[in-house]
C-alpha cells in the first residue's frame, strides 16, 4: 500500500451509539479525515481535521442527519472554521442553516460564484416543486430570503466565495479545489485534493457501489461529459496514486475510475434499447445487485431515460 495512503480507523464508540455510520483514515502527516455517512441517499460529509481545527467538506439531506453530524464535529473539540459547499444539490447542502447558527464563527464557503447561484437556483427548484416525489420537500429554513419570506436564508451574504483555488486550514494543511468540469451529475462542482493525506474528494463526481443519479436534471450530454471527466481525472491523479472518497459510498482506490466509466456505458446502452422501464430496471439490477438506492436513484434515472410508449 502506498505509504502516504490513509490508514483506515475503528470509529469512536461514541459516534457509534450516536446512529450513524462513519470511519476515520490518518496518516503520520499533519491532517486526518472522518467520513461521516448520512442516513438519507447514501452521501457523505468529511470532516477534516490537522488538530487545531476543522473543516467540514458538505452538510447533508436532512437536518436530522445534520444534528448528528454537528455531534461528531463538537466532539472533536476542535473549532471549526469552514463548511465548503462542493456543489448546488440539496443532499449536499441542506445541513447549511444548521451549521450557521450552531457555529456561527465558521465560514461557510463554495469554490466559485457559479455554485454560489446553482445552491440558490436548486432550493428554488426544490422548493417549487421540482423535487421527485422520493424525496423529502426543500426545508423551511432554506427558503430563500425575500420581502415575502424575511426570515429566509440568505445565499448570497452567507456564502462566501473563496478567492482562490485553495482552502488552508488553520494550524497548517491546505486543500486544493478544482472547478474545471463540464456539466455532468451537477452543472458545476467541486473536488479536492489533499497532498497531506494523498486523497481525493471527488463530491458528486464520484459513486461507490451506488446507483448514479441520472435522474430529471442529468441529460445524456451531462452523463457523456461525466464520463469525459472520469477518464480526465484518473489520468490526472495517476502518478499520485490517491484515496478516494465518492460523495455516495465507501472509501475507494483508483480502481472506482474504471467501474464508474463501466456503469455509465452499461447505463446508456441499456436505456438507449430498453422497451420499458421496468426492463431497464431489471437488467440494470442484474448487473449490479450490490449497489444501493435502485428504489430512488435509480429508479428516477430510468423514468427520466426510458420513454414508454403510451
Amino acid at each position: 500500500m502506498n505509504s502516504l495512503r490513509p490508514i483506515i480507523h475503528v470509529v469512536a464508540a461514541v459516534l457509534a451509539i450516536a446512529g450513524f455510520s462513519s470511519s476515520r483514515a490518518g496518516n503520520a502527516g499533519s491532517l486526518e479525515v472522518e467520513v461521516f455517512k448520512g442516513q438519507f441517499a447514501t452521501v457523505n460529509s468529511f470532516i477534516v481535521s490537522n488538530g487545531t481545527s476543522l473543516v467540514v467538506i458538505d452538510v447533508l439531506r436532512k437536518t436530522d442527519d445534520a444534528r448528528k453530524l454537528v455531534e461528531a464535529i463538537r466532539a472533536r473539540k476542535l473549532p471549526l472554521t469552514h463548511v465548503l459547499i462542493t456543489h448546488g444539490h440539496t443532499d449536499h447542502f441542506t445541513g447549511m442553516p444548521l451549521f450557521r447558527d450552531e457555529f456561527p464563527d465558521a465560514k461557510i464557503v463554495v469554490a466559485s460564484e457559479d455554485i454560489r447561484r446553482d445552491i440558490k437556483v436548486y432550493a428554488i427548484y426544490m422548493d417549487s416543486g421540482g423535487e421527485t416525489s422520493a424525496e423529502p420537500a426543500l426545508e423551511p429554513a432554506l427558503r430563500p430570503k425575500a420581502a415575502g419570506n424575511p426570515g429566509g436564508f440568505d445565499y448570497e451574504n452567507t456564502i462566501q466565495v473563496l478567492p482562490g483555488n485553495t482552502l488552508n486550514l488553520e494550524g497548517g494543511g491546505t486543500l486544493e479545489l478544482a472547478t474545471d468540469y463540464l456539466p455532468a451529475e451537477a452543472h458545476y462542482t467541486t473536488t479536492v485534493y489533499s497532498r497531506d493525506l494523498n486523497a481525493l474528494f471527488l463530491s458528486d463526481l464520484g459513486y461507490n457501489k451506488v446507483h448514479h443519479w441520472q435522474g430529471d436534471d442529468i441529460s445524456r450530454e451531462n452523463i457523456a461529459n461525466w464520463r469525459a471527466e472520469l477518464i480526465r481525472l484518473k489520468a490526472r491523479y495517476a502518478a499520485a496514486n490517491p484515496t478516494v472518497y465518492p460523495g455516495h459510498g465507501d472509501i475507494a482506490g483508483m480502481e472506482l475510475f474504471d467501474e464508474m466509466v463501466q456503469y455509465i456505458d452499461n447505463y446508456t446502452r441499456i436505456t438507449s434499447v430498453a422497451k420499458t422501464r421496468q426492463e431497464a430496471m431489471e437488467k440494470m439490477i442484474e448487473l449490479y445487485p450490490d449497489h444501493a438506492e435502485a428504489d430512488f436513484f435509480l429508479k428516477y434515472s430510468v423514468e427520466n431515460h426510458v420513454r414508454e410508449n403510451p
